[in-house]
């Protein structure tokens, strides 16, 4: 299994000199990966997963924000894009796929299948598409306090 780790050992610092650092690290991480033309989910897992790279490194809540307006992640989605592009139409039996079911109205299935006709894609990668956009459109925004339990 590929692991972010062989890549990236440097830890985040509060000032700005280490934030550019860290940045540029993982940026730089990022890179290197995304050269050995991964499949999108390893690079997504290993850079922007729950776990990956940008996470370990920008592991406060204002940290990770900042630097999801920087430059560096702008590049980092970037090439995510490009991996997903170059991958569309790759046999789909080297992923690792998990399988859930959404239970919705009538109604909006319909819009969805309308929609992805008109698209000419399957409703399951009009689904996955507008998921994609919604965790971009989350990440840009501020992240929210976690929750007191």
């Amino acid at each position: 299994m590929l692991s972010a780790s062989n890549y990236l050992t440097a830890a985040p610092h509060a000032d700005t000199t280490a934030f550019d650092s860290g940045a540029a690290a993982v940026l730089q991480v990022a890179e290197r990966l995304h050269r050995i033309e991964p499949e999108w989910v390893v690079f997504f897992r290993e850079i922007l997963g729950v776990d990956g790279v940008v996470r370990r490194t920008f592991h406060e809540a204002e940290s990770l924000a900042r630097f999801e307006r920087s430059p560096e992640y702008v590049r980092i989605r970037e090439m995510l894009d490009d991996l997903r592009n170059r991958q569309r139409n790759l046999p789909t039996e080297q992923h690792k796929h998990r399988v859930i079911t959404v239970r919705m109205p009538r109604s909006l299935h319909e819009t969805l299948k309308a929609e992805a006709e008109q698209m000419r894609v399957s409703i399951n990668t009009l689904c996955i598409s507008k998921l994609m956009k919604l965790l971009d459109e989350e990440s840009s925004r501020q992240l929210p306090r976690p929750r007191s339990r």
